[in-house]
């Protein structure tokens, strides 16, 4: 993965845009991530291979950024996003990795199903 520039993950989502597609999405700051602390609570999210249109999507902030994506009655967002790549399959992959490369979040825009 590389460092999200903001341009090309823009043009990215741009081209999704209106498409039934997959997604993945995640938070943690525990489990396999080993964010464990005892002075904080452990928290996350995981959906993988929501199916989704929507209608626009957008990349904001300077880094960490957040990407929303809008659809005809809501929208999904992540934040504190960092990296990001198109992998030979197509798939938009965008991370947030904390200071030590540990993942926090993770988003992902496929047109096929992720694998199980």
């Amino acid at each position: 993965m590389e460092r999200i520039v903001k341009d090309q993950v823009q043009s990215e989502l741009d081209k999704y845009a209106n498409q039934d597609l997959y997604i993945h999405l995640e938070t943690t700051n525990g489990a396999y991530a080993t964010h464990n602390s005892e002075s904080k609570m452990n928290v996350g999210a995981y959906i993988r291979n929501g199916k989704i249109r929507y209608e626009r999507g957008v990349i904001t902030g300077n880094g960490p950024h957040r990407v929303g994506l809008k659809m005809e009655n809501g929208w999904v967002y992540a934040e504190g996003l960092t990296d990001w790549e198109l992998d030979s399959e197509g798939r938009l992959l965008l991370a947030g990795h904390d200071e030590l490369g540990r993942l926090a979040v993770a988003l992902e825009v496929s047109p096929q199903p992720f694998r199980m």
